[in-house]
């Protein structure tokens, strides 16, 4: 399992759009976590908590888990305003 296989950037072909070499560790500047790379399924989502405990047990920490807790936030901020709205 790579940091790549999270990102918005990883190509269905395996390479980076960005042009960069997939790093040896679960770090990269450019990462861009897809909530969807963690569900691939939306009705699999349950809570900002679900996400990140993914995160920490696939090797995530700092900055990238930082940027995957703001992901998962925006999900929950998503979902209750959809909820509001209906």
């Amino acid at each position: 399992m790579t940091i790549c296989e999270f990102c918005l950037h990883h190509s269905a072909a395996g390479t980076c759009e960005l042009g960069l070499k997939p790093p040896k560790t679960m770090r990269c500047r450019e990462f861009d976590p897809g909530i969807e790379k963690f569900c691939a399924d939306p009705a699999d989502f349950v809570s900002q908590t679900q996400i990140v405990e993914m995160a920490r047990f696939f090797g995530f920490d700092r900055t990238e888990l930082k940027k995957i807790r703001i992901v998962a936030e925006r999900r929950v901020t998503d979902d209750a305003a959809k909820h509001i709205n209906a």
